[in-house]
């Protein structure tokens, strides 16, 4: 496993650099799985409560909590939102799977 205190700066070659980006990516990955342990949990919870899997409402809630922290980042707001509302999507797709209301 590689040193993830190694800063981008003192990554002299694209090796150095690739491994770690490698592990950051399988970082968000398992920061991913555990999202999905979550929404796994949300079809529970909503398919007892009668709720749909789309709440626009809180789609949007979810999306401007993402631009904002990703401004506080200093990460481009537009490329979250981006990222969010294809991982929203999935999501609401998967819940529908699930969620049956008439």
């Amino acid at each position: 496993m590689p040193d993830l205190a190694v800063s981008p700066e003192n990554c002299h070659d694209m090796p150095a650099l690739r491994t770690q980006i490698d592990a950051l990516d399988r970082d968000l990955i398992a920061l991913l799985k555990k999202r999905v342990t979550y929404i796994d949990r949300a079809v529970e919870i909503k398919a007892g409560a009668g709720l749909p899997a789309n709440i626009p409402s809180r789609v949007e809630d979810v999306v401007a909590k993402v631009k904002a922290a990703a401004q506080e980042q200093q990460l481009d707001p537009e490329l979250a939102e981006a990222l969010w509302r294809h991982l929203i999507d999935w999501s609401i797709a998967r819940e529908a799977k699930t969620i049956k209301l008439d």
